[in-house]
Protein backbone atom coordinates (compact mmCIF):
# COMPACT_ATOMS: atom_id res chain seq x y z
CA UNK A 1 0.00 0.00 0.00
CA UNK A 2 1.28 3.46 -0.89
CA UNK A 3 2.19 5.73 2.00
CA UNK A 4 0.26 8.97 1.71
CA UNK A 5 1.84 12.35 1.20
CA UNK A 6 0.40 13.48 4.52
CA UNK A 7 2.19 10.64 6.28
CA UNK A 8 5.48 11.55 4.66
CA UNK A 9 5.11 15.30 4.84
CA UNK A 10 7.19 17.00 7.48
CA UNK A 11 6.67 20.55 8.74
CA UNK A 12 10.07 21.74 7.49
CA UNK A 13 9.36 20.64 3.90
CA UNK A 14 5.86 22.04 3.98
CA UNK A 15 7.11 25.41 5.24
CA UNK A 16 9.88 25.51 2.61
CA UNK A 17 7.47 24.79 -0.25
CA UNK A 18 5.08 27.43 1.03
CA UNK A 19 7.86 30.02 1.23
CA UNK A 20 9.01 29.29 -2.32
CA UNK A 21 5.61 29.70 -3.92
CA UNK A 22 4.69 32.72 -1.77
CA UNK A 23 7.93 34.49 -2.72
CA UNK A 24 7.81 33.79 -6.44
CA UNK A 25 4.11 33.76 -7.32
CA UNK A 26 1.52 35.31 -5.05
CA UNK A 27 -1.18 34.39 -7.57
CA UNK A 28 -0.38 30.69 -7.48
CA UNK A 29 0.08 30.83 -3.71
CA UNK A 30 -3.42 32.28 -3.43
CA UNK A 31 -4.85 29.73 -5.88
CA UNK A 32 -3.23 26.65 -4.35
CA UNK A 33 -4.59 27.62 -0.94
CA UNK A 34 -7.98 26.56 -2.33
CA UNK A 35 -6.84 22.94 -2.72
CA UNK A 36 -7.35 20.25 -0.07
CA UNK A 37 -4.25 20.05 2.14
CA UNK A 38 -2.86 16.81 0.68
CA UNK A 39 -3.12 18.03 -2.91
CA UNK A 40 -1.93 21.51 -1.91
CA UNK A 41 1.32 20.07 -0.56
CA UNK A 42 1.81 17.96 -3.70
CA UNK A 43 1.15 20.83 -6.13
CA UNK A 44 3.44 23.14 -4.17
CA UNK A 45 6.14 20.47 -4.40
CA UNK A 46 5.67 20.50 -8.18
CA UNK A 47 5.85 24.30 -8.26
CA UNK A 48 9.00 24.33 -6.11
CA UNK A 49 10.65 21.81 -8.44
CA UNK A 50 9.79 23.96 -11.47
CA UNK A 51 11.02 27.09 -9.68
CA UNK A 52 14.32 25.52 -8.63
CA UNK A 53 14.91 24.27 -12.17
CA UNK A 54 14.14 27.67 -13.67
CA UNK A 55 16.33 29.48 -11.14
CA UNK A 56 19.26 27.29 -12.13
CA UNK A 57 19.33 28.55 -15.72
CA UNK A 58 18.68 32.14 -14.69
CA UNK A 59 22.13 32.31 -13.11
CA UNK A 60 24.63 33.82 -15.52
CA UNK A 61 27.36 31.30 -14.70
CA UNK A 62 25.18 28.21 -15.31
CA UNK A 63 26.44 25.89 -18.05
CA UNK A 64 24.89 23.00 -19.94
CA UNK A 65 26.95 20.68 -17.73
CA UNK A 66 25.27 22.18 -14.67
CA UNK A 67 21.86 21.49 -16.19
CA UNK A 68 22.87 17.94 -17.07
CA UNK A 69 23.96 17.41 -13.46
CA UNK A 70 20.60 18.75 -12.31
CA UNK A 71 18.82 16.33 -14.64
CA UNK A 72 20.76 13.45 -13.08
CA UNK A 73 19.87 14.62 -9.61
CA UNK A 74 16.19 14.99 -10.55
CA UNK A 75 16.18 11.39 -11.79
CA UNK A 76 17.18 9.98 -8.40
CA UNK A 77 14.46 8.17 -6.44
CA UNK A 78 13.06 9.88 -3.37
CA UNK A 79 15.09 7.85 -0.87
CA UNK A 80 18.34 9.03 -2.53
CA UNK A 81 17.47 12.74 -2.67
CA UNK A 82 19.38 15.16 -0.47
CA UNK A 83 17.90 18.37 -1.90
CA UNK A 84 14.71 19.04 0.12
CA UNK A 85 12.79 20.36 -2.88
CA UNK A 86 13.71 17.38 -5.04
CA UNK A 87 12.96 14.99 -2.20
CA UNK A 88 9.46 16.43 -1.80
CA UNK A 89 8.85 16.38 -5.55
CA UNK A 90 10.24 12.84 -5.95
CA UNK A 91 7.88 11.56 -3.27
CA UNK A 92 4.95 13.20 -5.02
CA UNK A 93 6.12 11.91 -8.39
CA UNK A 94 6.34 8.36 -7.11
CA UNK A 95 3.04 8.38 -5.23
CA UNK A 96 1.00 9.77 -8.11
CA UNK A 97 2.80 7.75 -10.82
CA UNK A 98 3.67 10.93 -12.73
CA UNK A 99 4.56 10.49 -16.39
CA UNK A 100 8.27 11.38 -16.50
CA UNK A 101 8.00 12.44 -20.17
CA UNK A 102 6.51 15.79 -19.13
CA UNK A 103 9.23 16.30 -16.54
CA UNK A 104 11.82 15.75 -19.27
CA UNK A 105 10.04 18.14 -21.64
CA UNK A 106 9.92 20.77 -18.89
CA UNK A 107 13.69 20.55 -18.45
CA UNK A 108 14.11 20.65 -22.23
CA UNK A 109 12.21 23.94 -22.20
CA UNK A 110 14.42 25.29 -19.45
CA UNK A 111 17.42 24.34 -21.57
CA UNK A 112 15.97 26.55 -24.32
CA UNK A 113 16.41 29.47 -21.92
CA UNK A 114 19.99 28.44 -21.25
CA UNK A 115 20.69 28.47 -25.00
CA UNK A 116 18.37 31.39 -25.70
CA UNK A 117 17.55 32.14 -29.33
CA UNK A 118 15.08 34.55 -30.89
CA UNK A 119 11.76 32.98 -31.87
CA UNK A 120 10.96 33.64 -35.54
CA UNK A 121 7.26 32.76 -35.37
CA UNK A 122 4.47 32.34 -32.84
CA UNK A 123 4.40 28.63 -33.64
CA UNK A 124 8.05 28.40 -32.57
CA UNK A 125 7.31 30.33 -29.39
CA UNK A 126 4.41 27.98 -28.62
CA UNK A 127 6.89 25.08 -28.47
CA UNK A 128 8.77 26.92 -25.73
CA UNK A 129 5.53 27.82 -23.91
CA UNK A 130 4.40 24.20 -24.06
CA UNK A 131 7.64 22.93 -22.60
CA UNK A 132 7.99 25.40 -19.74
CA UNK A 133 4.31 25.84 -18.84
CA UNK A 134 1.91 23.34 -20.45
CA UNK A 135 4.00 20.47 -19.11
CA UNK A 136 3.35 21.76 -15.58
CA UNK A 137 -0.38 21.35 -16.13
CA UNK A 138 0.13 17.88 -17.57
CA UNK A 139 2.25 16.93 -14.55
CA UNK A 140 -0.43 18.34 -12.25
CA UNK A 141 -3.41 16.42 -13.68
CA UNK A 142 -2.65 13.10 -11.91
CA UNK A 143 -2.31 15.01 -8.64
CA UNK A 144 -5.43 17.15 -8.75
CA UNK A 145 -7.58 14.54 -10.47
CA UNK A 146 -10.22 14.48 -13.18
CA UNK A 147 -14.00 14.50 -13.21
CA UNK A 148 -15.72 11.15 -13.34
CA UNK A 149 -15.58 9.62 -16.79
CA UNK A 150 -12.95 12.06 -18.13
CA UNK A 151 -9.68 10.67 -19.46
CA UNK A 152 -6.25 12.28 -19.37
CA UNK A 153 -6.30 12.43 -23.17
CA UNK A 154 -9.54 14.43 -23.11
CA UNK A 155 -8.29 16.93 -20.52
CA UNK A 156 -4.75 17.35 -21.84
CA UNK A 157 -5.51 19.71 -24.78
CA UNK A 158 -7.12 22.20 -22.41
CA UNK A 159 -4.15 22.00 -20.02
CA UNK A 160 -1.81 22.64 -22.93
CA UNK A 161 -3.77 25.73 -24.04
CA UNK A 162 -3.91 27.08 -20.50
CA UNK A 163 -0.17 26.63 -20.10
CA UNK A 164 0.50 28.59 -23.29
CA UNK A 165 -1.85 31.35 -22.13
CA UNK A 166 -0.16 31.57 -18.72
CA UNK A 167 3.32 31.71 -20.25
CA UNK A 168 2.29 34.34 -22.78
CA UNK A 169 0.98 36.40 -19.86
CA UNK A 170 4.39 36.04 -18.19
CA UNK A 171 6.13 37.09 -21.38
CA UNK A 172 3.99 40.21 -21.81
CA UNK A 173 4.29 41.20 -18.15
CA UNK A 174 8.07 40.66 -18.07
CA UNK A 175 9.12 42.37 -21.33
CA UNK A 176 11.20 44.95 -19.47
CA UNK A 177 12.79 42.47 -17.09
CA UNK A 178 13.67 40.14 -19.95
CA UNK A 179 15.07 43.00 -22.05
CA UNK A 180 17.45 43.85 -19.22
CA UNK A 181 18.71 40.28 -19.53
CA UNK A 182 19.07 40.75 -23.30
CA UNK A 183 16.09 38.52 -24.05
CA UNK A 184 13.11 39.19 -26.31
CA UNK A 185 10.54 36.43 -26.41
CA UNK A 186 8.08 38.14 -28.74
CA UNK A 187 8.22 36.48 -32.19
CA UNK A 188 10.06 38.31 -34.93
CA UNK A 189 7.04 37.95 -37.24
CA UNK A 190 4.95 39.89 -34.72
CA UNK A 191 7.56 42.62 -34.33
CA UNK A 192 7.81 42.97 -38.10
CA UNK A 193 4.04 43.18 -38.39
CA UNK A 194 4.19 46.41 -36.38
CA UNK A 195 7.45 47.70 -37.87
CA UNK A 196 9.46 46.97 -34.74
CA UNK A 197 12.80 45.24 -34.34
CA UNK A 198 14.39 43.05 -31.71
CA UNK A 199 16.64 45.97 -30.79
CA UNK A 200 13.63 48.27 -30.34
CA UNK A 201 12.34 46.01 -27.57
CA UNK A 202 15.77 45.85 -25.94
CA UNK A 203 15.94 49.67 -26.09
CA UNK A 204 12.53 50.02 -24.45
CA UNK A 205 10.86 51.73 -27.40
CA UNK A 206 7.40 52.92 -26.37
CA UNK A 207 5.28 54.39 -29.12
CA UNK A 208 2.15 53.70 -31.12
CA UNK A 209 3.79 50.69 -32.80
CA UNK A 210 4.58 49.10 -29.46
CA UNK A 211 1.09 49.78 -28.09
CA UNK A 212 -0.50 48.18 -31.15
CA UNK A 213 1.81 45.19 -30.75
CA UNK A 214 0.79 44.79 -27.10
CA UNK A 215 -2.90 45.04 -27.95
CA UNK A 216 -2.42 42.33 -30.57
CA UNK A 217 -0.57 40.01 -28.17
CA UNK A 218 -3.08 40.56 -25.36
CA UNK A 219 -6.00 39.82 -27.67
CA UNK A 220 -4.40 36.56 -28.81
CA UNK A 221 -3.59 35.56 -25.24
CA UNK A 222 -7.17 36.21 -24.11
CA UNK A 223 -8.33 33.92 -26.90
CA UNK A 224 -6.04 31.21 -25.55
CA UNK A 225 -7.66 31.56 -22.13
CA UNK A 226 -11.08 31.43 -23.77
CA UNK A 227 -10.17 28.11 -25.38
CA UNK A 228 -8.63 26.68 -22.21
CA UNK A 229 -11.10 27.63 -19.47
CA UNK A 230 -13.86 25.16 -20.45
CA UNK A 231 -11.38 22.38 -19.63
CA UNK A 232 -11.54 23.29 -15.93
CA UNK A 233 -14.87 21.43 -15.85
CA UNK A 234 -12.93 18.29 -16.79
CA UNK A 235 -11.09 18.39 -13.45
CA UNK A 236 -12.19 16.98 -10.12
CA UNK A 237 -14.56 19.20 -8.16
CA UNK A 238 -11.90 19.69 -5.48
CA UNK A 239 -9.44 21.04 -8.06
CA UNK A 240 -11.70 23.43 -9.98
CA UNK A 241 -11.62 26.40 -7.56
CA UNK A 242 -7.81 26.43 -7.44
CA UNK A 243 -7.24 25.98 -11.17
CA UNK A 244 -10.04 28.39 -11.98
CA UNK A 245 -8.62 31.01 -9.63
CA UNK A 246 -5.16 30.62 -11.17
CA UNK A 247 -6.56 30.98 -14.71
CA UNK A 248 -8.83 33.95 -14.08
CA UNK A 249 -6.42 35.80 -11.78
CA UNK A 250 -3.57 35.34 -14.23
CA UNK A 251 -5.79 36.49 -17.07
CA UNK A 252 -6.48 39.60 -15.00
CA UNK A 253 -2.78 40.51 -15.32
CA UNK A 254 -3.59 41.37 -18.93
CA UNK A 255 -6.10 43.92 -17.61
CA UNK A 256 -3.40 45.34 -15.35
CA UNK A 257 -1.03 45.70 -18.32
CA UNK A 258 -3.72 47.78 -19.99
CA UNK A 259 -4.22 49.77 -16.77
CA UNK A 260 -0.54 50.78 -16.74
CA UNK A 261 -0.87 51.85 -20.40
CA UNK A 262 1.48 49.06 -21.58
CA UNK A 263 4.47 50.53 -19.72
CA UNK A 264 5.87 47.03 -19.18
CA UNK A 265 9.45 48.17 -19.69
CA UNK A 266 9.38 50.17 -16.46
CA UNK A 267 6.43 48.80 -14.47
CA UNK A 268 5.40 45.29 -13.42
CA UNK A 269 1.70 44.61 -13.82
CA UNK A 270 0.14 42.64 -10.99
CA UNK A 271 -3.23 42.11 -9.37
CA UNK A 272 -3.31 43.37 -5.79
CA UNK A 273 -4.21 40.98 -2.98
CA UNK A 274 -7.46 42.71 -2.10
CA UNK A 275 -8.55 42.57 -5.72
CA UNK A 276 -7.85 38.83 -5.87
CA UNK A 277 -10.08 38.29 -2.86
CA UNK A 278 -12.75 40.55 -4.35
CA UNK A 279 -12.64 38.60 -7.63
CA UNK A 280 -12.96 35.17 -6.03
CA UNK A 281 -16.79 35.02 -5.68
CA UNK A 282 -17.30 35.92 -9.34
CA UNK A 283 -14.65 33.37 -10.37
CA UNK A 284 -16.41 30.62 -8.43
CA UNK A 285 -19.71 31.68 -9.99
CA UNK A 286 -18.22 31.48 -13.49
CA UNK A 287 -16.86 28.01 -12.76
CA UNK A 288 -20.35 26.87 -11.79
CA UNK A 289 -21.55 27.92 -15.21
CA UNK A 290 -18.96 26.01 -17.25
CA UNK A 291 -20.43 23.40 -19.61
CA UNK A 292 -19.98 19.86 -18.38
CA UNK A 293 -17.46 17.59 -20.17
CA UNK A 294 -20.16 15.82 -22.18
CA UNK A 295 -21.32 19.18 -23.53
CA UNK A 296 -17.79 20.28 -24.51
CA UNK A 297 -16.46 17.11 -26.10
Amino acid sequence: MSVSILAREDPVSSTLLEQIIREHSKTFYFATALLPSRKRYAIRALYAFCRASDDLVDREQTTLSDLDAWREQVNLPAHEQSNPVLKAWSEVREEYAINRLYEKELLDGIEMDLNFQVYPTFEALKVYCYRVASTVGLLAIPIIGLAKGVSFEQAAPFAIQLGIALQMTNILRDIGEDARRNRVYLPLEDLQKFNLTHQDILNGVYDDRFIRLMKFEISRTRELYQQAIPGIAFLSKAARPAVGAAAFLYRAILDEIENIQYHVHTLRAHTKGWKKIAMLPSILWKLQGLPQPGEVL
